[in-house]
């Protein structure tokens, strides 16, 4: 069987680096840091006060009346925002091709916490008649998907993937295998997270992850430096529109980027660390560069994973290493995470964007904050100030608690 090749036809965006995709783009090959103080919540308990926060969001009226907002966590709301901005971009409608070939697959890591922490105080304070029957719709990890088909019509494949940090990757991945197979001929993908809340920040500060920076929110996250000191919390979305590459061609849509190749592994060693020599990860990489049938050397970029964790970022490196033999030395590889935070399950969806903006402008963003570049990270990391490149392959990793891997491979156009 043959398969379809994939076209990227629409890309949209939110995170702390701003509320669309020109802003974002624009502020991370400025290399600016979208981390600062948390506003939106009272911080004066938490270990961590800091984060890649949206700022000034307000979901449009069209995408969902101003009454129903507040029933629904969050995370659904930003998958709407940047959905819509992708989709317009894409000039996909319920019509473009037929409904039920038209889905949605979307990754979240954990789902509605901000909502799960309002009514779990509600119940505690005032009993369970007072919970609201919005409650589960509002948290389930599915109902991003669910909202974006029932607003556009789209009746596909739908579903969400949640597999931690690489949920989005993961989506993505299978997104485009729905159209290799032939199964569909769009697919809207991506992630959506927001759980800059007061558990998950304090779980994952009592698992020693996240940078304590609380003096400094803008120079915390700092991948391959040695003053790193864990990961940052982020939030937001980032979604892709994905074609059927013929048959975008022919409706006349401007094709950004085609995805070709998928690699999805597992460490199958921690529940938390990757393997340090990268046996999960590397053969995931392969499977990425076997899938598109081309050689490694071709490989002009890297969007690591690369959380600013001690252990993660060496790791990353020497799996990169072991994959790319010599041109490790000669491509580049670049952590946006430094500028965005850790947008865990949205983070391979986002990430996906600057590897696609990366081949579609020919300028790598940077990893900021690197000062003081560690020995055991000796590759190039895009240190600090964005890059013109002109390449033509991009691979995007993601890693996730549980050992599970995610690399995506997408080709210029």
């Amino acid at each position: 069987m043959q398969l379809q090749r994939v076209a990227v036809t629409g890309i949209g965006a939110i995170c702390g680096l701003g509320n669309n995709l020109n802003e974002v783009w624009a502020n991370a090959i400025a290399g600016k840091s979208g981390i600062t103080t948390i506003e939106r919540q009272d911080t004066s308990a938490w270990p961590v006060t800091f984060g890649g926060e949206v700022k000034n969001f307000k979901l449009s009226e069209e995408l969902m009346p101003l009454k129903e907002q507040d029933r629904f966590d969050l995370f659904n709301q930003y998958a709407l925002h940047a959905g819509d901005e992708a989709i317009r971009q894409a000039g996909l409608t319920k019509d473009t091709y037929e409904a039920s070939r038209i889905g949605v697959v979307l990754g979240t890591g954990l789902g509605g916490f901000p909502h799960i922490e309002m009514h779990h105080k509600t119940f505690m304070e005032k009993g369970a008649r007072r919970v609201s029957p919005f409650f589960i719709p509002s948290v389930i990890p599915n109902m991003a998907p669910g909202l974006m088909a029932i607003h556009y019509g789209f009746r596909g494949v739908n579903y969400t993937t949640a597999s931690a940090c690489a949920s989005s990757a993961h989506a993505i991945g299978t997104a485009a295998m729905e159209i290799m197979l032939g199964r569909q001929d769009a697919v809207v993908t991506g992630g959506t997270e927001a759980v800059i809340t007061p558990y998950t920040i304090a779980g994952f500060a009592s698992m020693k992850a996240l940078s304590k920076k609380n003096e400094e929110p803008g120079r915390a996250s700092r991948p391959f430096d040695v003053a790193r000191d864990g990961f940052v919390m982020g939030e937001g979305a980032g979604i892709i529109v994905l074609e059927n590459y013929e048959k975008a061609k022919a409706r006349g849509a401007r094709i950004i980027a085609e995805v070709v190749g998928w690699g999805a592994t597992n460490d199958a060693y921690h529940i938390t660390s990757p393997h340090p020599e990268g046996e999960g990860t590397v053969p995931c990489m392969l499977q990425a560069l076997e899938q598109a049938g081309i050689a490694k050397e071709l490989v002009g970029y890297i969007n690591a994973h690369g959380t600013s964790t001690p252990v993660g970022d060496v790791a990353e490196t020497n799996a990169i290493k072991r994959v790319f033999g010599d041109h490790a030395k000669k491509l580049a590889v670049s952590s946006t995470k430094s500028m965005t935070g850790h947008l865990l399950g949205a983070a391979g969806g986002l990430e996906s964007i600057f590897c696609i903006k990366a081949l579609e402008t020919g300028i790598l963003p940077p990893t900021i904050n690197l000062e003081n570049q560690d020995p055991a990270c000796d590759l190039d990391y895009v240190a600090n100030k964005s890059r013109n490149a002109d390449i033509q392959y991009a691979l995007n990793n993601s890693f996730g608690f549980g050992g599970t891997n995610s690399s995506t491979l997408f080709k210029k156009v």
